[in-house]
């Protein structure tokens, strides 16, 4: 599970390159935050980060691109409602052995 400093740590460096006209690349995200570039290609939060900013320099600033950033969003957003969800079970089951 990505923990919140380490996501703000990918999310800071990839708004430093996307500003510094770099870009956007898994070595790169792992040359500034120093972690590994398999930790940011196997954690799924990460690499939806690093992707959607690849893909926001990519397409910035047109309709299609608009389209696509609100299509990476989306999946972005539905790992995360997928991690949720098994937390929740998780926190299900322990309260229901508890009981």
């Amino acid at each position: 599970m990505t923990n919140t400093s380490t996501l703000n740590r990918v999310e800071r460096a990839c708004a430093e390159l996307l500003r510094n006209g770099q870009a956007v690349t898994f070595t790169a995200v792992a040359a500034h935050t120093g972690l590994g570039r398999t930790t940011l290609y196997r954690d799924p939060m990460i690499r939806a980060v690093i992707e959607e900013n690849r893909h926001r320099a990519a397409t910035s600033g047109t309709a299609t691109g608009l389209t696509d950033e609100i299509a990476t969003l989306r999946a972005a957003l539905d790992t995360l409602a997928t991690n949720v969800r098994r937390h929740e079970e998780q926190l299900r089951k322990l309260t229901t052995r508890k009981s």
